[in-house]
């Protein structure tokens, strides 16, 4: 008997653990600013559709990214995240500083034991720059589905370089998003004295421009960076407006 009370103490107690951190994953959903950029933050494109972070070098695209993943992630979502510049070790620190950052502004104190029930959510594959290529990510797709290790629902690519050359590896990569059905994200490096368009894209980057459904420019302004659509974002004009904390990269309201 005194076996059976213990099983069922500690049945009791996982479950309201269980309750509890699911609760703390509604509250930083509901909490998260990303909400006010449209739709869920981590839908606001569709099934293959393709979003890009332009800003120029350390500025904030990294950030936003993993923030966006790890919103996804609370949200029970699978997120690849690809880095072509940055080792693993690296990607994850970035996920960790970011969601300690976002625990001690919400002050909840247990963020690692949250982070610990989301991170089955996130898989972080590294490429060179010169060896990516849509084959070898196909590949290791499949490699990671047909051992039902890991099927993403978004894929994040930080690192890539764009020119007006890529369009046919958009189109291509478009194909692969869709056949995965999942949505894709991009860092895009722009340059200080680059020509932009009134919209405020690099002009040597209009070429593939209609590549993405949805571009965000990041725009240092003093002590916070400015979240600017650019494109894709024409029916949400009530948005509150959305900035990172250049002192935390906390993406705020």
């Amino acid at each position: 008997m005194k076996l059976l009370a213990e099983a069922q103490r500690k049945g009791t107690l996982i479950n309201l653990r269980d309750r509890y951190i699911h609760m703390l994953k509604n509250e930083l959903i509901y909490s998260h600013p990303l909400r006010h950029i449209g739709h869920e933050g981590e839908n606001i494109i569709q099934e293959g559709g393709f979003g890009a972070v332009l800003s120029r070098a350390g500025v904030g695209k990294t950030a936003f990214l993993v923030q966006l993943a790890l919103y996804a992630m609370l949200a029970n979502k699978y997120v690849l995240h690809i880095s072509l510049n940055d080792p693993v070790d690296k990607v994850t620190l970035w996920y960790k500083e970011l969601f300690n950052g976002l625990g001690q502004h919400y002050k909840i104190e247990q963020m690692n034991q949250l982070l610990q029930t989301i991170l089955p959510y996130r898989f972080i594959m590294t490429f060179r720059v010169s060896s990516f290529s849509i084959p070898k990510l196909q590949e290791r797709l499949t490699d990671l589905s047909e051992q039902n290790i890991f099927k993403p629902e978004i894929i994040i690519i930080d690192g890539f370089h764009f020119d007006g050359t890529t369009k046919d590896f958009l189109m291509n990569l478009r194909k692969l998003a869709l056949k995965q059905s999942c949505r894709i994200w991009f860092s895009v490096h722009t340059h200080r004295h680059e020509e932009s368009d009134p919209d405020g894209m690099p002009v040597r980057l209009s070429m593939i421009e209609d590549s993405f459904d949805l571009i965000i420019k990041l725009e240092p302004t003093g002590s916070i960076i400015r979240v600017e659509p650019i494109k894709g974002m024409e029916s949400h004009d009530n948005r509150q407006p959305v900035y990172l904390d250049a002192s935390t990269m906390l993406i705020k309201e």
